[in-house]
């Protein structure tokens, strides 16, 4: 029996890197040259890497969730699940609330707020890869492991 083991390809990783690596320098150079009190921008500042956290850790509940799921095994316990969640829209709600409230340009807010809905875009699905490449890893690790097995046993 052959079991084929799906792994991403070197562009689409590449993309995922890049835009991610681009999303976060967008955020950088709008939040190093944010205009205002010094106040404001480190609540921006802030805001836009608990959001970040909050985004990583969501992704991740999310697929232990859908994997506990498909295991038929209880997944994270409730309490965890409201955590997870209302740190994500606390997140997501405080550092746009910040956005709008601060007394800066329009134009302005649009870069940032555009900027940082990129930033959570992209670290999903930074997430998804990162994650998909641990769980070929340990896929590809079992396989060789049984092999090694196999192979031991015939000796």
């Amino acid at each position: 029996m052959q079991t084929l083991i799906q792994r991403d390809s070197k562009p689409w990783q590449l993309q995922v890197w890049a835009s991610f690596a681009i999303a976060a320098f967008l955020c950088g150079v709008g939040l190093a040259y944010l205009p205002g009190k010094d106040l404001d921008r480190a609540f921006m500042v802030m805001g836009y890497f608990f959001c970040l956290s909050a985004a990583f850790v969501l992704a991740k509940f999310v697929r232990d969730t859908e994997k506990a799921r498909a295991e038929r095994r209880p997944a994270d316990t409730p309490m965890f699940k409201f955590v997870v969640w209302i740190g994500f829209f606390l997140a997501m709600g405080l550092t746009g609330w910040g956005l709008l409230r601060m007394e800066i340009n329009d134009t302005y807010k649009a870069f940032l707020g555009v900027s940082w809905l990129y930033l959570i875009t992209c670290t999903f699905t930074l997430a998804k890869t990162l994650r998909d490449r641990h769980e070929a890893d340990l896929m590809d690790a079992r396989l060789q492991g049984r092999a090694a097995r196999a192979m031991a046993e015939a000796e």
